[in-house]
């Protein structure tokens, strides 16, 4: 099973304040939508429902939330990371998408992750946890330094 984090964090880590995005990159966000498109995608209740449009069209939501027996039309909601692994795609990458502590949890399960760095740091209430750069390959690397905020794409494969 393809487990594939995609994420955008700044130089601290910082990946959200108040339940939103700490930055706006129409690229990264259009980028997003290309490569998640037609795949499922993962999160927790809370990124859910920061989404601007729930569920994002053309993809298989699933959600992982705390609340006994939740339902969410046209979303497949599950109380662990044990019932996501369950039902998750066998056959297509799954991508995580957020927030804090589900990408905690899955970055040890990753073998893929599409990582955006914002080059500058952040205020946030959210992080995303450290990464040992030792434990990926950097496949392939677009930076966009003329931008502001300056940032670049990278496409990491773990080793």
């Amino acid at each position: 099973m393809d487990i594939t984090i995609i994420v955008a964090i700044a130089e601290n880590n910082a990946i959200g304040k108040n339940n939103d995005l700490l930055w706006h990159i129409s690229g990264d966000l259009k980028r997003f939508k290309e490569i998640t498109t037609g795949h499922t995608i993962i999160m927790g209740r809370k990124t859910y429902l920061s989404l601007p449009k729930r569920p994002l069209p053309n993809r298989r939501s699933i959600v992982i939330s705390d609340i006994a027996n939740e339902c969410i039309p046209n979303v497949d909601v599950v109380d662990s990371i044990e019932n996501v692994l369950k039902i998750a795609d066998k056959e297509k990458e799954n991508f995580i998408i957020g927030g804090g502590m589900v990408y905690k949890q899955f970055l040890p399960l990753a073998n893929k992750m599409y990582l955006t760095v914002v080059h500058k740091e952040y205020d946030a209430d959210v992080y995303f946890p450290e990464i040992n750069f030792e434990d990926w390959e950097i496949q392939n690397k677009e930076e966009h330094l003329d931008h502001e905020p300056p940032f670049s794409y990278m496409t990491l494969i773990k080793k």
